[in-house]
């Protein structure tokens, strides 16, 4: 049974089995992935596996990705030792919800989450709504899902528009992109004003369901009717409540996780997704004060229960690279000692401080930390507490210890009460100075003590 407040591991999954391909001297494929890792991730507590860029890529994409000037520097930043033969192309840049032939297809992926769930693991994949690759079956098909463009489209913005070439007749088509930056040159945009491009896409979503438990939806509030209308000047009818409802009509509890930014959170959820991404609490950690923070956490646990809280993951910097060493380990018991669901990502406990592109197959080698590795065996062991996995939390108050005592606004403190009897209070000093306060263990007026906190 999944607890109330699971865990999730990320898991860049080309780059783990070009890792794994090393060490066995062969291409390896979901099929060779050991057991012993995965006895490894359930034993850490987690109930969830995203599993990374599975999905078919095709030529066009990695063709654009290695011919990108400023994508390839920032590959170069990550290997000094770059080669063609280590950027694929984008996860993101799907071709088709079939799993990749050089990861063992469908029928490997089928293998693996079976073990997967002998282990008590449940599997998260990618759902990319927004956007397909250069050269989806669809072009020649279907064109009429995407969004056309014209010369004077082109023209004005050619960075957003591209020439497609076709058996039946080359097109202009737009790329995928949201509103405030320019498009993505390996995508093309899918026109959700057309009720056929959103048939389409929620039978995509059905196929994937079929192969999983639960997807993660990029950059999900792009196909959101207003975001649409702003970002091409068409109106599009609501796509996710109807998308998610046929999905759970044949799949009962299939889980939906949100990408979502510009505080949409609560309206993703209302449209049927279990979590959102927290990304105002990661930026106000990265930003460091603690009343921020701490606000942040006023918020019901109706909303709070369906946040996603990270600290890291494929698009953000590595952790121990944004985070100075305290500051860190402070933020991290934050993150994933509060409400919600607990994300966590593949080289996040071994310290690492290079992300690695998601057009990239090979990462670089780097010595892991131990001081933080075992920083983070101990929050994970703190994690498989029953009070923290379906107890409940509540916010504390932090009072001066003394009249004029300004150190007690850097504290953020809170209890977990388990059904057993067992609590567990959690206090932060998330500054860069010592500071005191008193924790009220229970609201004023129920009779709480006061224990006093210096940190």
């Amino acid at each position: 049974m999944t607890p109330r407040y699971p865990s999730l591991y990320q898991i860049n999954t080309r780059v783990w089995l070009t890792e794994l391909s090393s060490r066995l001297g062969r291409r390896a494929t979901l099929d060779d992935i050991p057991d012993a890792e995965l006895d490894r991730v359930a034993a850490a507590g987690f109930d969830w596996v995203w599993l990374l860029s599975v999905w078919r890529t095709g030529a066009a994409g990695q063709r654009v990705s290695r011919e990108h000037e400023e994508w390839r520097r920032e590959f170069h930043d990550t290997l000094p030792d770059l080669g063609d033969n280590d950027i694929e192309g984008s996860g993101f840049a799907i071709t088709g919800y079939t799993v990749h032939g050089g990861l063992g297809g469908d029928e490997a992926l089928a293998r693996l989450r079976e073990r997967l769930r002998r282990h008590g693991l449940r599997l998260m994949l990618d759902f990319v709504p927004n956007h397909t690759a250069l050269d989806h079956p669809w072009v020649e098909t279907h064109p009429e899902y995407f969004i056309p463009g014209t010369e004077s489209d082109l023209a004005r913005a050619p960075q957003n528009y591209t020439r497609v070439k076709r058996t039946q007749g080359d097109l202009l088509l737009a790329h995928g992109r949201d509103p405030y930056f320019s498009g993505w040159p390996d995508t093309l945009q899918l026109d959700y004003g057309n009720p056929a491009t959103q048939d389409a896409m929620a039978r995509e979503l059905l196929k994937i369901a079929a192969q999983c438990d639960g997807v993660r939806c990029d950059m999900a509030m792009l196909v959101l009717p207003d975001v649409f209308e702003r970002t091409w000047g068409r109106r599009a009818p609501l796509f996710w409540p109807e998308a998610t409802r046929r999905v759970r009509e044949r799949v009962p509890g299939f889980c939906f996780m949100a990408e979502v930014y510009w505080d949409r959170e609560w309206e993703m959820l209302q449209q049927g997704f279990d979590y959102a991404y927290d990304k105002r609490l990661y930026d106000r950690l990265r930003e460091g004060h603690a009343r921020l923070v701490r606000e942040h956490l006023f918020a019901g646990l109706d909303f709070q229960d369906r946040l996603a809280r990270f600290l890291e993951n494929h698009d953000e910097p590595r952790a121990a690279a944004a985070f100075p060493p305290g500051m860190h380990e402070a933020a991290a018991v934050i993150t994933y000692l509060s409400p919600g669901l607990r994300f966590f990502h593949q080289g996040q406990r071994e310290g690492r401080t290079k992300r690695i592109s998601p057009h990239l197959i090979r990462g670089p080698l780097e010595v892991p930390d131990p001081l933080l590795g075992s920083f983070y065996d101990g929050l994970h062991a703190v994690l498989r507490r029953p009070a923290v996995r379906d107890g409940r939390w509540r916010l504390l108050e932090c009072a001066p210890a003394w009249d004029g005592n300004w150190t007690s606004d850097c504290f953020i403190a809170w209890a977990w009460d388990g059904a057993d009897g067992q609590r567990l209070v959690v206090a932060v000093n998330y500054a860069g100075n010592q500071s005191q306060c008193y924790v009220r263990l229970a609201p004023s007026g129920e009779g709480g003590r006061a224990v006093g906190s210096r940190i």
